[in-house]
């Protein structure tokens, strides 16, 4: 059997890998390692415990709940909310744990159970594994007042929204600026807009109707071309497109083009420089962040750290060094002066707040950084542990790279999880950037063929 812990959380088809069972057991395990962490501290250990809307949510919530309460933990349900919601209220109001059941942009039959640690902070690989471990353990079970008690307090969402608005520091009004939110019928489909018409925008919903089966379907920020129609329609200035727990954006300009991760993050990166917020004048990415960014943030004297995939990766980077904004591609922001993790409202508010401070359009705040065609190309049914060591296959690379030069990138990535290799060009044009990546994709099958 594998590790039972993946990037983020424990995840899988709810009611097969995912069973009321395994999460009952994870609450219980989790509480002993977490919550006995925190058995000095003066109070009975309690716990957050959050969700999206899909439908098997509510029987693994009511196990993970149970799991905690018959090991001595009060819990604090706060219902449907996005994961960053419950990794804030869990620091906010001092809990030993958080616990959020959401599989994010996953598909509906999917679920996932994620844990935070006191503070609201992901585990590190060390934690889940004693959590994994505690799985297979004996303990004692309290009885009478020793249980956990069960209390709902879905209002607490409001102290989430209010943290939201409160993040943008000096009052930014965002009137006169019409935003459309795709909540991706998710978790985020009352905190989302409730956010921005606090600041005072004019809010156009959709997908915002969930039902406990339609979330991520054909919606969100890994289907977009809904709210692209929608912003263009109602004559917006911008769209927002949560993922089903909302811990990514991405956004799309006036005119309907899509705005991406890297995009947001040299926008971010600018504002918080100018402001003096930027430490280290460093940004925070991964390596298949897109070379324009790059790019752009090397002419504005700006440093990108870059981390392996994963936010994950860029959380721990930042951490190390005192870094306060990171992100990737895909929309996971995290600007650590206001949040443990990413959080998709909190980096929409923040986009916004800069079109409203500035005075410039999003495509115009965009273009700072002129993103350069990728291609991608997955090598599959290769030996992917030579694609570091054959030395064929790193002259091949080797010599792409240099033909293009400054203008141009080569990354080959092995695949965490199959047996492939991941080919990645980027160049000035789509032509050459496809060429350049089905020859290397090429020379990767005939090197590293099993």
């Amino acid at each position: 059997m594998g590790r039972l812990f993946g990037t983020d959380g424990v995840r899988g088809r709810a009611n097969d890998a995912l069973t009321a069972e395994l999460a009952l057991d994870l609450g219980v395990a989790a509480a002993h390692v977490l919550a006995e962490a925190g058995e000095f501290r003066g109070h009975r250990p309690f716990a957050v415990v959050g969700r999206d809307p899909r439908a098997s949510g509510e029987f693994l919530e009511a196990a993970v709940v149970a799991g905690l309460a018959s090991a001595g933990v009060d819990v604090v349900r706060v219902g449907v909310v996005p994961t960053p919601g419950v990794a804030f209220l869990t620091g906010r109001q001092g809990a030993d744990l958080g616990v959020m059941l959401s599989a994010s942009h996953n598909p509906m039959p999917d679920n996932g159970i994620k844990f935070f640690a006191r503070g609201g902070v992901k585990l590190d690989d060390a934690v889940e594994d004693m959590i994994e471990a505690r799985l297979r353990e004996p303990w004692a079970r309290p009885t009478g007042g020793g249980v956990g008690r069960v209390r709902d307090e879905p209002s607490l969402v409001e102290a989430y929204v209010a943290h939201l608005v409160s993040s943008v520091g000096t009052p930014v009004s965002l009137e006169g600026i019409k935003v459309v939110i795709d909540c991706a019928n998710g978790a985020a489909f009352v905190a989302g807009p409730a956010a921005f018409e606090a600041q005072g925008a004019e809010v156009v919903r959709i997908h915002a109707e969930p039902d406990g089966l339609n979330i991520n379907r054909d919606c969100g920020s890994t289907h977009m071309d809904s709210l692209r129609a929608a912003v263009v329609e109602h004559g917006a200035d911008l769209g927002i497109a949560l993922d089903g727990d909302a811990d990514r954006c991405l956004a799309v300009d006036a005119t309907g083009r899509v705005v991406d991760g890297d995009q947001i993050l040299a926008v971010l990166a600018l504002a918080l420089r100018e402001s003096g917020r930027l430490k280290n004048d460093t940004v925070v990415a991964t390596v298949m962040s897109n070379l324009g960014l790059l790019q752009a943030m090397r002419r504005a004297d700006v440093a990108v750290e870059q981390t392996a995939v994963g936010d994950r990766y860029v959380l721990e980077a930042m951490k190390a060094s005192g870094h306060t904004l990171g992100g990737e591609q895909s929309g996971h922001v995290i600007m650590s002066e206001h949040s443990t993790t990413g959080d998709g409202v909190l980096t929409a508010l923040h986009l916004a707040s800069r079109m409203a401070t500035s005075g410039r359009s999003l495509a115009e705040l965009a273009g700072v950084m002129h993103r350069l065609p990728q291609v991608l190309v997955n090598v599959s049914g290769v030996d992917k542990a030579r694609a570091g060591t054959d030395e064929g296959l790193l002259a091949a690379v080797a010599q792409a790279q240099a033909e293009l030069g400054d203008a141009g990138r080569v990354l080959l990535r092995p695949s965490g999880t199959e047996a492939l290799v991941r080919v990645m060009v980027e160049a000035e044009s789509y032509d050459v950037a496809d060429s350049v990546a089905q020859g290397l994709s090429e020379v990767v099958r005939d090197r590293l063929a099993l």
